[in-house]
């Protein structure tokens, strides 16, 4: 069912660190949540990809990874069913094309459960 992790790195400004990421270790930026006023992007190189979010001072020590799964939905539940306390708004499809959800580990560490939304899928959305 696990088929990828992807680190998500905190950052105090998002733009400076797209121009450090894209300028000077020859990442593309492959998507941000909103182009005018980014939130959460994710950079690319080769087979490699890197996600960032803004954080505020007190949550940069907090470890980030982002999971790709089969099926988001049956680990879901599989989660609730195990007391597994997930995300308040629980699983979801996002601006930027995938559908996910998240949770905390007992030392905080902050894990995203995730998969791909098919065209069609992107299509039913706009």
């Amino acid at each position: 069912m696990f088929r990828q992790t992807h680190p998500i790195l905190g950052t105090r400004d998002i733009r400076r660190a797209i121009a450090f990421y894209t300028e000077k270790l020859g990442f593309t930026l492959a998507f941000a949540d909103n182009a005018d006023a980014p939130n959460y992007v994710g950079f690319r190189r080769d087979a490699v990809e890197l996600h960032m979010q803004f954080q505020f001072a007190h949550e940069m020590g907090t470890i980030r990874l982002r999971f790709l799964v089969e099926d988001p939905d049956a680990l879901f539940c599989e989660y609730r069913q195990r007391g597994v306390e997930c995300s308040a708004s629980g699983i979801g499809d996002t601006p930027w094309g995938t559908r996910e959800f998240a949770l905390y580990d007992l030392d905080r560490s902050a894990f995203t459960f995730y998969r791909d939304l098919t065209s069609a899928e992107k299509a039913r959305r706009t």
